[in-house]
C-alpha cells in the first residue's frame, strides 16, 4: 500500500472498538439496496433477484473480518466504503454511489443482518 493512502486510512484501518453501532432500518435500508441497483452486481440475501456475479456475494458479509480486504468490518467502516470505495481503493470495481451519511447507515443496518 502507499504510504500516504495507508496514512490517510489509519483510523479505518485501526477498527478502533468505538464504532457505533448502525442506526438505520432494516427495511429502509433493502428498499435502498434494490432502489440502487446492488443486485446487479451482487447476490443479496433477502433482496429480490440479487444475483449479481460481479461484486462478491453478500450472504453472511456482517460475520467477515474485513471489508474489502482492507477495512475492519465495524458499521462505520462499512458505511464509509459504501460512500467512498474509490478513495479507499483507488480503481476497484465497487462505484461511487452518490449517497449520503443517512443511505450509508441504512444499508448499513440492512447488511449487518447478513450474519
Amino acid at each position: 500500500m502507499r504510504p500516504l493512502l495507508a496514512l490517510a486510512l489509519l483510523p479505518l484501518l485501526a477498527g478502533c472498538s468505538s464504532s457505533s453501532p448502525p442506526s438505520g432500518d432494516v427495511a429502509a435500508g433493502a428498499a435502498l439496496i434494490d432502489k440502487l441497483g446492488c443486485g446487479s452486481c451482487h447476490s443479496i440475501p433477502g433482496i429480490v433477484d440479487a444475483a449479481g456475479l460481479v461484486g462478491p456475494p453478500l450472504e453472511h458479509i456482517a460475520s467477515r473480518q474485513f471489508i474489502a480486504g482492507l477495512l475492519r468490518n465495524t458499521p462505520d467502516n462499512m458505511a464509509q466504503w459504501l460512500r467512498f470505495p474509490q478513495k479507499i481503493v483507488p480503481g476497484n470495481a465497487m462505484p461511487d454511489l452518490a449517497i449520503d451519511e443517512s443511505d450509508a447507515r441504512q444499508l448499513t443496518t440492512y447488511l449487518e443482518t447478513l450474519k
